[in-house]
């Protein structure tokens, strides 16, 4: 093999970065820029063309299926036998790779040989027998609560013991927990994800010679998805590195999207500081998006500051302009969406080349019930149908139970959700009883509450669930629908036990209950011998009867804008573009939350190949409450040379603005336009607050969050702001 094979097909900055003299790299990949190949390409030509052996080498991915794919391009571009001339290289991801370490060096690692690695679930059970022995009330500190604390601790190179003291109820029951769960796992022999990293990094700092060892053998560390790592990986990697190996990050500090989950896009923009003489090279060429599209991305993700800057491009097509959808309600939007995928479809094209993507899992419901309408196969990417989710399972499983007491499966779901301290033994116990008696497990209640067969403890929460369901009842035949459902949610506990789960998945679940009760205020009854709430428990279960597309039907994608980073289609609809929804609510406040979500839509965007259409509702019914929200900020940012309004089977070339057919005095409310001198999101300085970002205009008040004085509300006549 020669050079030239290696380099055949690669643009200019991907030859510099495949072909550098070994140094410390920083690739600095855009969106369909080829970097899984130039990164395939670069380990081909170290072994190849200058000499570095396999096993000097490692390669860090992000996802098994990444792994996977660069061991086979590599064998494919090194040629058969590959697999066993090649061994000695290490490829994987960073928990395979810690996995791997600590299996070789566990009386180092002070582990026992024979180590079991724990999942998400086996994890929450060890948490949950902890939770019972140090009698922790689950109501006040959700047990998923301390997995999330545990994991994020972990993620940071905390120990328990590294946490300080504290008065604060929650960080010293968390903290207990936090010990507990280490002891138990140590004495098990029990290592969950994040303990990996967290142990094969302590392997490092404890062992000098194993760490010598190793840094004395990788010469070569090729990092993907750099701007993903968090803070125990990249201190796993700079551990490692030493001053002897030549690091290769490859990320985009564009797409960073995962600062939820504990990614610190600090680390790709410091990559020069911590390695000396970095060499930069961006991947700037574009081979998935037409130049419309990419134009447009650029002129969005262009307004976040911190940035290392990149510009996408491409020498393929400019491609049809942007749509933009004003449509007057969610409905009026789902029907456009399909009756555009539709025409789609009947122009040639698979369903599974259409992508739908949107910022809450939340907004799936109406989109799924406007594809059952019409019978067009879709498949939830990465996620579960609306109703198959497990808090709208809960709630409706409480619904049930008020319908009819007997019903078993209803019961035993939610009998100890939210958790109430009624646990397996007491629940086998209800089994029998109810076998024994011929009856429901209701019924076994009552009778083992009756005749005090069951554990003071247990007989106290069986009684105390019974007494729920009939305080849920109470009174609630004089509630509509949506006031029925809303009164089971919050009375149930479910809200609450939600709300206290921190994080993404968190919130996702309280804006599902939202949804659900949206659902109940949207739903049509066709029968008027039933109760209300009877008719809609049963044409939910239909809906969730309607089954998915199986894998090898042609079914449009749905996901959500998280789950779409790396997919590409050539047409892909963001859905919801809103204020409030995408920038989404909980991170408008802060310039770090508001740059993350314009990384997002940055993703969404360069997702599509061929056709993007942008839609969004003037009103929208979401969460259980109608609003009114101004198009986002992001589609304002892309200029209206790029963009084409849709009307109803009409097109009209004009900018981004509000709708034409919204009213005057929802234009008034919806006002973000700061009489044309500030706009959303801009930089600004105050003579008295100093520097800050504008989050929200309202008449001629402006909203801004300083960088020392937090958010002010300022009148735009007086404050005298300076752009920046």
């Amino acid at each position: 093999m020669n050079t030239s094979t290696l380099i055949h097909n690669l643009n200019l900055p991907q030859r510099e970065a495949v072909t550098a003299e070994p140094c410390h790299q920083l690739i600095l990949a855009g969106a369909g820029s080829g970097k899984t190949r130039v990164l395939v390409h670069r380990i081909a030509y170290l072994i190849k063309e200058l000499g570095s052996a396999p096993h000097q080498i490692m390669a860090v991915t992000f996802t098994n299926k990444a792994a996977r794919e660069m061991r086979e391009r590599l064998q494919s571009l090194l040629g058969e036998g590959a697999g066993s001339r090649f061994g000695g290289l290490w490829v994987g991801t960073f928990h395979g790779i810690a996995h791997k370490l600590l299996k070789m060096h566990w009386r180092e690692a002070k582990l026992p040989e024979n180590f079991q690695i724990l999942d998400s679930d086996d994890q929450l059970r060890v948490i949950k027998r902890i939770y019972q022995a140090l009698q922790i009330d689950e109501k006040r500190w959700p047990q998923r609560q301390a997995q999330y604390f545990i994991n994020g601790c972990k993620d940071e190179g905390q120990r328990a013991n590294h946490l300080p003291d504290s008065h604060d109820p929650y960080s010293a029951t968390m903290k207990m927990v936090y010990s507990a769960y280490e002891e138990t796992c140590q004495q098990g022999g029990l290592v969950d994800f994040a303990e990996l990293l967290l142990r094969s990094h302590e392997l490092w700092l404890n062992s000098p010679e194993l760490l010598k060892h190793y840094q004395e053998r990788f010469v070569h560390l090729l990092v993907d998805e750099f701007q993903d790592t968090n803070t125990v990986q990249y201190a796993w990697l700079r551990v490692l590195a030493g001053n002897a190996c030549w690091v290769t990050g490859v990320g985009d500090d564009d797409q960073s999207i995962y600062g939820w989950r504990g990614a610190k896009i600090e680390n790709i923009q410091q990559f020069e500081k911590d390695f000396s003489d970095t060499v930069v090279t961006r991947l700037e060429q574009n081979y998935r998006s037409t130049n419309t599209i990419l134009s447009a991305a650029n002129a969005v993700i262009a307004n976040n500051t911190s940035r290392l800057g990149k510009k996408l491009w491409t020498d393929g097509e400019d491609g049809v302009p942007i749509d933009l959808y004003s449509a007057f309600n969610e409905q009026d939007e789902a029907r456009y969406i399909v009756e555009t995928i539709s025409q789609w479809q009947k122009q040639g094209n698979d369903l599974a080349s259409a992508a739908i993507l949107y910022r809450s899992n939340a907004q799936s419901r109406v989109l799924e019930e406007a594809f059952l309408r019409e019978g067009m196969p879709y498949r939830i990417y990465g996620g579960q149908r609306f109703y198959e989710r497990m808090e709208i399972k809960n709630a409706l499983a409480y619904a049930r139970l008020l319908l009819n007491r007997n019903d078993d499966p209803a019961f035993e779901r939610v009998i100890n959700t939210p958790t109430r301290g009624i646990g397996e033994k007491s629940i086998n116990t209800l089994r029998l009883t109810a076998r024994e008696q011929g009856c429901s497990l209701f019924d076994a209640a009552k009778w083992l509450v009756n005749n005090n067969a069951l554990p003071a403890r247990a007989m106290a929460c069986v009684k105390g669930f019974i007494q729920l369901l009939v305080e849920l009842e109470g009174g609630i035949d004089s509630l509509g629908l949506a006031e029925q459902i809303e009164h089971i949610i919050n009375a149930s506990g479910l809200f609450e036990f939600h709300e206290k789960e921190k994080g993404e998945r968190g919130q996702a679940r309280i804006e599902n209950l939202q949804e659900l009760v949206a659902a109940c205020k949207a739903f049509k009854r066709e029968e008027s011998d039933r109760t209300a709430l009877a008719e809609f428990i049963d044409s939910a279960a239909l809906d969730a009867g309607d089954q998915q597309a199986e894998e090898y039907q042609d079914a449009v994608q749905m996901m959500t804008l998280h789950s779409a980073k790396g997919l590409e289609f050539p047409l892909v609809f963001i859905a919801g573009t809103e204020e409030g929804l995408f920038p989404h609510k909980m991170s408008a406040d802060s310039p770090e939350g508001l740059e993350e979500e314009r990384r997002l839509c940055y993703v969404g965007i360069t997702r599509a190949m061929k056709k993007l259409v942008l839609t969004h509702a003037e009103s929208r019914r979401l969460y259980g409450s109608e609003t009114y929200n101004p198009l986002s900020r992001f589609i304002r940012e892309i200029p209206s040379d790029f963009i084409q309004e849709v009307r109803l089977k009409s097109v009209v070339k004009r900018p981004a603005n509000v709708s034409t057919h919204t009213s005057n005095a929802k234009k008034a409310a919806l006002s973000d336009a700061g009489d044309g001198q500030f706009k959303l999101g801009q930089r600004v300085k105050h003579n008295k607050f100093g520097e800050g970002v504008i989050l929200q205009f309202e008449g001629a008040r402006v909203h801004i969050v300083f960088e020392t004085a937090g958010v002010k509300v300022l009148s735009l006549a007086v404050a005298k702001l300076a752009p920046l």
